[in-house]
C-alpha cells in the first residue's frame, strides 16, 4: 500500500500540465476581453462572473475524465456573456443601474442612516472600519459617505476638515505631467529619450554631473517641468531594519 503512493502515471499528470496551461491561457484571453475593470473594481455581477470562470477552469484543469474542450466553452461563453453586459450597460442607463448596481448613501450631513445600512448588508462595526482606513476616526469630521456599486466607501468631509489645497493657500501652481522613465535597472529607455527629445548623450552627461553612471541607476525619471531624479541600485544601500 505504502508503495502505491510512487506509482506515479506519467500521462495523467502531462494531460494535467497541458490542461492548466490551456486553462491560464484561456484565463488571460477573457480576462484582457473583460478590461482591467473586472480585476481592480468587482461589481456583484463581475463577482458572480470571475467566480464562476475560476471554477470552470479549476475543473478543466483537474477533472480528466471531461474533455478539454468543454471547459474552454464554458469558460468563453461567460466571458462573451460578460462582455455582451458590459457593452450593454454603457449604453443603457436602467441595465448598468440593474446588473452593476448604484451608489448608496450612509452617512448624510452628518448623520448615520441606518435604514441604508441594512439595504447595503453594512452594521456599524463595518462601517467605523472603512472610514478608519480612509483616515477618518472621528465620524463628527463626516459629511457625506457612499457606498459605491463595488462596495467600497467614498468620504467626503465637513468643510472644515477638508485638506489644504495649493488654491488655499494662494500658491503658485507647477505643470504636472506623467514622468518619463529614461533609465530602468541600468538600462537606457531609447523610446522615452526620444519622446522628450532628448539624447544618450544628454543623459549620460547629466548623470555624470550628478556622480553616476548609467549601470549603478536602479530608476531615472523626468518629469514636466525637466526634473531629473535619480534613485540608486538598491543593491548599494544599507538597510536599517526596524521592523519584525
Amino acid at each position: 500500500m505504502f508503495a502505491d503512493i510512487f506509482k506515479i502515471d506519467w500521462m495523467e499528470v502531462l494531460d494535467v500540465i497541458i490542461r492548466s496551461l490551456l486553462s491560464l491561457v484561456t484565463l488571460f484571453l477573457v480576462a484582457k476581453m473583460l478590461g482591467k475593470r473586472q480585476v481592480s473594481q468587482l461589481t456583484l455581477f463581475d463577482y458572480v462572473v470571475g467566480i464562476s470562470i475560476g471554477n470552470f477552469a479549476a475543473e478543466m484543469t483537474i477533472n480528466l475524465e471531461s474533455q478539454e474542450i468543454n471547459g474552454v466553452v464554458a469558460v468563453l461563453i461567460f466571458g462573451i456573456v460578460a462582455y455582451i453586459i458590459d457593452i450593454l450597460a454603457i449604453k443603457s442607463i436602467k441595465l448598468r443601474k440593474y446588473f452593476m448596481g448604484t451608489p448608496t448613501i450612509v452617512i448624510q450631513h452628518g448623520q448615520i442612516i441606518k435604514k441604508n445600512l441594512r439595504k447595503v448588508k453594512f452594521d456599524l462595526n463595518d462601517l467605523l472600519e472603512e472610514c478608519r482606513e480612509k483616515g477618518y476616526f472621528d465620524m463628527s469630521e463626516i459629511e457625506y459617505a457612499i457606498m459605491e456599486p463595488n462596495g467600497k466607501i467614498s468620504i467626503l468631509p465637513k468643510p472644515e476638515y477638508k485638506p489644504v489645497t495649493i488654491k488655499d493657500l494662494n500658491l503658485k501652481n507647477e505643470k504636472q505631467g506623467l514622468c518619463a522613465n529614461l533609465v530602468i535597472d541600468g538600462k537606457i529607455m531609447k523610446n522615452c529619450l526620444r519622446n522628450i527629445n532628448k539624447t544618450e548623450e544628454w543623459l549620460r552627461q547629466q548623470l555624470k554631473v550628478k556622480g553616476y553612471k548609467v549601470e549603478d541607476v536602479f530608476l531615472a525619471t523626468f518629469d514636466i517641468n525637466e526634473n531629473l531624479k535619480i534613485y540608486k541600485n538598491s543593491d548599494e544601500i544599507k538597510v536599517n531594519n526596524i521592523l519584525e
